[in-house]
Order: C-alpha cells, then structure tokens, then sequence
C-alpha cells in the first residue's frame, strides 16, 4: 500500500478511537480498562478481541497495533474517577409518594468505593440492610464548569452501567450518608464505557440471582443527563473520567452473601458482582 494510503488509513482509525463532540451520530465504541500482567492499559473491545491504545483515553489515545483476547486479561473498572457524584431519587418510581424536587438532588460516593465487573461486593460485619441501585452511569471526558444545558453533552465521553449499592439502616440513621453509599466496593462500576449510544433512551435493568427485580428505560429519568451534567457543574468542576450515577428506578430489596447482582444498560452490557461477608 502506498505511504500516502496508509497514513490516510491511520489517521481514519485514530479519529474512530475518540468520540466527536456529537457523539449521537457516532457509532458506538466500547472502550476498556484493563491489566495483562504488570502493566494497565486502555483499549477498544471488538467482540472477544481487545485493540490496545496507547496515551490518555480523553486526549486522542493511539492504537498500538496490538490485539489481545479478551479472555487473557483481567477487567478493571474502565475509568479510575477522582470524584463519584451521584443523584439520588431521580425516577417517579423510585419516588413512591413523594413529590419529585426542584434541582437534582446530589451526594458523592468515593473512587474507593469503585470495583470492576466480576469483584466481589464485600458487606461490613454490620451491614444487614445492603440494597442494589442499577444506574446508568455518566463519564465525564473534558473539564466541565459552568456549562449550560445545550453544551453538556460536548463534555460527556460516555456512559456505562453502576451498582449504587447503599446501606439502608445507615442511610436513615447516619448524620451523612458516607457510610451507607460510599463504603469499600459499594460502586461497582463497567464492564465497558460506551460512546455514541442515545442515553436519553436505553433500556436499564437489574437482576438478582437472575430474576428482573428493575427495569424502566432512561427518558423516564426525572433530571436527563444533560440536566445533571449541567446542574453538577455550576458547583463543582468535573473533570475527564469523573463519573456521575444518574438515579436508580422503582423500588430496591437487600443483597445477602451469595447473592450475584447484574445490571444491565442497553448497548453497554453486563455488570455482574458477587455479594460476599467482610472476614
């Protein structure tokens, strides 16, 4: 192949590896953060094959050239956030009774609580009221402050699928809820980051030891995401792989040791955690 085709070439496969601005009218990519032995890496899931990149995932990464399987590498969680925002009662269905609110309301979780698709969900001793959350799950992919509603999307990267696992007797009782959201693998969060999906329309579902226990599609969310993204950002600066779950619908029961959790969000596939007892 001539130099000029193949750098031709090159140049159409890296601009396929980063989403536009308007990531509506891309095609979708999944993207994946995972370990082959000692080194971390970054790359664009093909079926069972991985495209490794190379470089930041949210400053233009480059292809390799190298291919792996995906059955030769662990998962991570697909980005490594700095901050975990999330809204809470942000579907009528979750709301019951209660009248739904003016603003998003907020609460953060902490990147310690963040673990992969496949680890466990680890209970305290004390934890007798954990509950699954299904959410989709916003990835920031540029500094965001102050934006409006028409811009936010323009800092959106992508969006994968979360467990907002949260402690029920905590919840209520606590001064904060800093135990009951953000405990040590209280976030699981992946397997993939998508781009170029509709998030204004995706079908979310959780299912526990395989039967659907939640299932409503996300333009049922009270806040969109360009609302959330939005409103977030006039009180803190989000930055490339912060994430934001959006809201968990209809109504949630406790996990027990044992118990296999999977949330599934259309287009991005299937988190799938364990629950198992603190030794």
């Amino acid at each position: 192949m001539p130099i000029k085709s193949r750098l031709l070439l090159l140049a159409l496969v890296v601009a396929m590896s980063w989403p536009s601005q308007d990531a509506h009218a891309q095609l979708p990519v999944h993207y994946v953060r995972y370990a082959s032995g000692a080194t971390t890496s970054y790359g664009i899931l093909e079926g069972e094959t991985i495209r490794e990149l190379q470089g930041d995932l949210f400053e233009g990464p480059r292809p390799t050239g190298k291919r792996l399987r995906l059955a030769d590498v662990r998962l991570l969680p697909p980005v490594a956030p700095g901050k975990v925002i999330a809204v809470g009662l942000n579907y009528k269905s979750h709301l019951g009774e209660r009248p739904s609110a003016a603003y998003p309301g907020l609460f953060a979780k902490l990147p310690t609580s963040i673990i992969a698709h496949g680890e466990d969900i680890v209970l305290p001793p004390d934890a007798n009221n954990a509950h699954y959350e299904g959410e989709m799950v916003i990835v920031i992919g540029r500094r965001a402050s102050r934006v409006s509603e028409g811009d936010a999307a323009s800092y959106i990267f992508g969006i994968t699928a979360g467990n907002d696992v949260s402690e029920r007797d905590w919840q209520k009782n606590d001064l904060q809820w800093f135990r009951a959201k953000a405990a040590d693998t209280f976030g699981p969060l992946g397997p993939v980051i998508v781009t170029g999906l509709p998030y204004d329309d995706l079908l979310l579902q959780t299912r526990l030891n395989g039967e659907v226990v939640q299932s409503q599609r996300t333009k049922d969310l009270i806040f969109n995401v360009s609302e959330i993204v939005s409103y977030v950002s006039r009180y803190v600066t989000l930055m490339p792989g912060d994430v934001i779950y959006s809201g968990t619908p209809g109504t949630t029961k406790p996990i027990k040791p044992g118990d296999v959790v999977e949330v599934e969000v259309e287009g991005v596939g299937v988190l799938r955690n364990r629950v198992v007892r603190q030794k």
